[in-house]
């Protein structure tokens, strides 16, 4: 996890991307129609990841400005007020985290992206914002919160383990001889 402020934005920066480009795989595969069709998302194509892509690179932005202003304390709190790190196993304490930014990003992102594709780029009436918003809740909050579990989170902590590994201390570190080193 974390050390420091450079170290909490470049593990933001993993998972905000890491999010959007999960989330906007499946999106542009609904928009797409390929959810719709018979077998559903496995008659998707491989030009979904590209759109995917390009549209994650801006959504990937909103994500972690949300996040860094207020996504990731809500997270935060919701994880202190359900679990206790001295008592609860500290995977239970991370996913319990994870729920709760969950909980508040997905409504947040949903809200982005109902004001920016439906309203600004599909001209749609903003009177409709409210019902468009709570749909876009509806149909992005499952595949939100399983992305996020099983998927967007262990890359993050995978690739952040990668770029800043634990440091070792003790005997362990020194056990070997010098010439070794």
């Amino acid at each position: 996890m974390p050390q420091n402020r450079k170290q909490g934005i470049i593990f933001g920066l993993i998972m905000s991307y890491a999010m959007a480009y999960g989330m906007e795989v499946y999106n542009v595969a609904i928009k797409e129609g390929f959810n719709l069709q018979v077998g559903g998302f496995s008659t998707m194509t491989n030009h979904v990841f590209l759109d995917a892509l390009l549209e994650a690179l801006y959504m990937g932005v909103f994500v972690f400005i949300i996040s860094s202003l207020y996504g990731s304390r809500v997270g935060a709190a919701f994880a202190a007020k359900y679990t206790n790190p001295e008592k609860d196993n500290p995977y239970f304490c991370r996913v319990m985290r994870q729920a709760g930014t969950v909980a508040i990003m997905c409504p947040s992102m949903s809200l982005v992206a109902s004001i920016l594709f439906s309203l600004i780029m599909g001209g749609a009436d903003p009177v409709n914002l409210p019902a468009i918003w709570v749909g876009t809740v509806l149909r992005n909050f499952p595949m939100a919160f399983f992305w996020n579990m099983f998927a967007a989170a262990p890359f993050t902590h995978w690739a952040f383990e990668k770029l800043f590994p634990a440091k070792q201390s003790g005997p362990a570190v020194d056990a070997q001889p010098e010439a070794v080193r």
